[in-house]
């Protein structure tokens, strides 16, 4: 797709994420907001998936490591035609598929069920090993956190990444600068990133996160030998004025009034 048709659908996920998390009560706007462009890049331009057909064995493999982002990732999965739009309105409520975590043992086009936070990476990890040793051209993507790259488990990943050589994986950061209890400096700073990424053994491209053209050319820019990694910089609650780099927006759903405002913001 084009920078015109995807701008289109990051609007439409957008306003899905408000209508999500206001229709529950609760859920994640902020870091959901932040990732829009990165997952309707990777879904419609770069995924070979067929929603006629979720569990093909021969399909790429998506890894949402940041499972708090799940509203971003059922509105992307529903403009692919994986699940209907009238599921949102049951966004986090018993017995729904649509839990606030992805479950992929209850949504199509989900790979692997997330939301502990820091796994994400190892999963993906083990998917591209898998392929390569089935001899397999299976192309995995994975979404991190940058506040989830705090934790151990991330950086083990990265280097077996890299021992192995997994070409066929991309590592996507969500650096949006902030995380629940604050700024990532402020609780524990993840420092010159971008040179831990290169030394960790990853080819890596350091790009606006909501640009569209960016963001195309980095997935498209083909790596060998070694595993990539897109470090994404990205605005927490993009799109909505009074969501946007506010460190309260992490967990908070908006309220009749700020989803009137919000929505409104999202019109075309």
């Amino acid at each position: 797709m084009n920078t015109i048709e995807l701008t289109k659908i990051c609007r439409q996920v957008r306003r899905d994420i408000i209508e999500m998390t206001a229709n529950a009560g609760s859920g994640h706007p902020g870091g959901s907001l932040s990732a829009v462009e990165l997952l309707t890049s990777v879904f419609f331009n770069h995924m070979r998936v067929d929603p006629r057909n979720p569990d093909d064995p021969n399909r790429d493999r998506f890894v949402l490591s940041k499972g708090h982002a799940a509203p971003c990732y059922y509105g992307v999965l529903a403009e692919m035609g994986f699940i209907s739009r009238d599921e949102f309105t049951n966004f986090r409520q018993l017995h729904s598929i649509l839990q606030g975590h992805p479950d992929c043992k209850k949504v199509p086009g989900v790979d692997a069920s997330t939301g502990s936070l820091g796994q994400g990476c190892s999963i993906a990890v083990g998917m591209a090993l898998g392929a390569r040793i089935q001899g397999k051209d299976t192309k995995v993507y994975a979404l991190l956190g940058d506040g989830e790259c705090q934790e151990g488990q991330i950086w083990e990943a990265f280097m077996a990444a890299a021992h192995h050589k997994l070409d066929n994986l991309t590592v996507i950061i969500d650096n949006n600068g902030l995380q629940i209890d604050g700024t990532n400096d402020e609780v524990m700073s993840l420092g010159d990133l971008p040179a831990k990424l290169r030394a960790f053994g990853f080819e890596v491209f350091e790009i606006d996160g909501h640009d569209l053209d960016a963001i195309e050319e980095a997935l498209s820019t083909p790596v060998s030998g070694k595993p990539k990694c897109i470090l994404a910089h990205t605005v927490k609650g993009k799109g909505v004025s009074f969501m946007e780099n506010q460190v309260g927006w992490h967990g908070k759903a908006p309220n009749a009034e700020q989803r009137e405002q919000a929505l409104k913001e999202l019109e075309d």
